[in-house]
């Protein structure tokens, strides 16, 4: 890319689903967008566009940028925000540790949502349609990606108060660990990454004894 996007493709791109990177506007400016490499064109009916991993970027920057961005109608805060908290009016996967985590109704059908939306992703990125394994967007949004598998199957993530899953990013390459509050839970959310396409090993911390999963988007 050799200059930054126009305002009116920023607008197509901010605009794009959260999990998918479906994209709507009109053909000159989605051509724009794959003309820099922002966004491509499926080859399969009915040839929809969506944003490449640098799209995503550009649409990640802005979010966060709008994030961070101090309220002039409010003073200034000395603490920071959680970094996956809700604030930018962006689905968000909640990971373990929000404040003000509830799950009504209006979140349930979120999750739903983005479930089925990450499900079409892998239908139309990964080989064959495959739908039982994690697609690319997964293996560059690990946490994240782990994290909507276990709350869209009725799993609970740990509030500021409250038990619940916790996922945490690793310093191995495609791993993420999950906590929860017993080797029941433990047990649950296992079951559930490796029916979502994750290897998943339990493992003991050396420290504390407490057990926790690695788990890894699988590839075949």
């Amino acid at each position: 890319m050799t200059r930054p996007p126009t305002a009116a493709q920023r607008r197509v791109i901010d605009a794009a689903d959260p999990v998918t990177g479906r994209l709507r506007g009109t053909e000159s400016q989605l051509a724009a967008l794959v003309k820099r490499e922002l966004a491509f064109r499926h080859p399969r009916p009915p040839h929809d566009h969506f944003l490449t991993p640098a799209g995503h970027r550009v649409r990640e920057e802005t979010a966060t940028a709008a994030a961070s961005a101090p309220d002039a109608t409010e003073p200034a805060r000395e603490t920071a925000q959680e970094p996956d908290r809700e604030s930018s009016g962006v689905f968000a996967a909640r990971v373990g540790g929000e404040e003000g985590a509830e799950a009504g109704p209006s979140r349930i059908r979120e999750v739903h949502s983005a479930w089925q939306g990450l499900l079409e992703l892998r239908r139309m990125t990964n080989p064959h349609g495959a739908v039982d394994r994690p697609c690319a967007w997964e293996r560059t949004h690990l946490v994240q990606a782990a994290a909507l598998a276990l709350e869209a199957a009725g799993h609970r993530p740990a509030g500021a108060d409250t038990e619940g899953y916790r996922v945490r990013a690793t310093p191995q390459p495609e791993a993420v660990a999950v906590r929860g509050p017993d080797a029941g839970a433990l047990r649950e959310c296992a079951a559930t990454l490796e029916q979502a396409g994750w290897q998943v090993g339990e493992h003991t911390e050396p420290r504390t004894g407490a057990r926790y999963l690695l788990a890894s988007p699988r590839r075949t």
